[in-house]
């Protein structure tokens, strides 16, 4: 989600009294500077061939989002959701993960509050990506620094990361970062459409309710590499199980808030044994 992006980016953020009517165009003229930049306006550090070039190196990742974003759309819509509501809660959240969760709990009745921090739970993986990347993007804007927050997911910041640690090039790395992300918005946009369309034209008697879980499965099935990965999905599944009398469906977030705990125990424990 784009607010838990855009708080680690702005704690970044250089002073804003202070710019520059130079641009500068690389990390390494930032650091000569006595001062930081704040680059403006936008137009001018974006990059045509940056962008394009970021579209174009995230274009394989296509084919693992776009049956997520068919799911999510039908599971919006098999849960209630009119189709303008399904249709803007991914535009706004463009969060595969959140979106999942979101549509769990919308099913199963839970209240806004409970649906809207278990959403901000699970996105709180972007805090951390967006820290590992401010020090490469300290100079920009806080406008840049909202449009690139908002665009961040786990694809993007893969790809991006790597074209930060090669490159001080600090108009072209954020043109990449932007391309990025745009086309995995516009892909995870249509991607969502099809399965609102689906969803409206799909009999109800295929019961399509189980669709959602399945697909959350499968994302989640992959990460189970490690024994402390294996002890989050224990306890947070536990979890949720033994804590399903618990009203507005808090079970959910409980569960995950164990199984962050269990995740910060275990690796700390892994840390003494090696």
């Amino acid at each position: 989600m784009a607010i838990s992006g855009f708080v680690a980016f702005t704690w970044m953020r250089p002073p804003p009294h202070v710019t520059s009517p130079n641009i500068c165009a690389s990390r390494s003229e930032a650091r000569e500077s006595s001062n930081p930049v704040v680059l403006r306006p936008m137009r001018t550090h974006f990059s045509r061939p940056a962008f394009f070039e970021g579209a174009r190196d995230v274009a394989p990742m296509l084919i693992g989002i776009v049956p997520f974003g068919i799911v999510c759309g039908i599971g919006a819509i098999t849960a209630g959701a009119s189709p303008i509501a399904a249709l803007a809660m991914s535009m706004i959240m463009f969060s595969g993960a959140a979106q999942i969760i979101a549509v769990q709990l919308l099913a199963a009745g839970a209240p806004f509050a409970v649906i809207l921090l278990s959403c901000l739970v699970v996105s709180l993986r972007l805090v951390m990506y967006s820290a590992a990347m401010a020090p490469y993007l300290r100079p920009l804007d806080h406008r840049w620094r909202a449009l690139l927050s908002f665009v961040l997911t786990d694809q993007a910041f893969a790809g991006t990361l790597q074209r930060f640690q090669r490159s001080d090039d600090l108009r072209a790395n954020a043109s990449y970062f932007l391309g990025s992300g745009a086309l995995l918005w516009v892909i995870w946009q249509l991607a969502t459409i099809a399965g609102i369309l689906a969803g409206q034209v799909i009999p109800a008697s295929w019961q399509l309710e189980f669709v959602v879980p399945l697909c959350f499965i499968a994302v989640l099935v992959p990460l189970l590499r490690d024994r402390v990965s294996i002890l989050v999905f224990t306890v947070a599944a536990i979890a949720v199980i033994a804590l399903d009398a618990m009203p507005l469906r808090l079970s959910m977030v409980c569960g995950g808030l164990l199984g962050i705990a269990a995740g910060i125990l275990g690796d700390k424990m892994a840390g003494k044994r090696g």
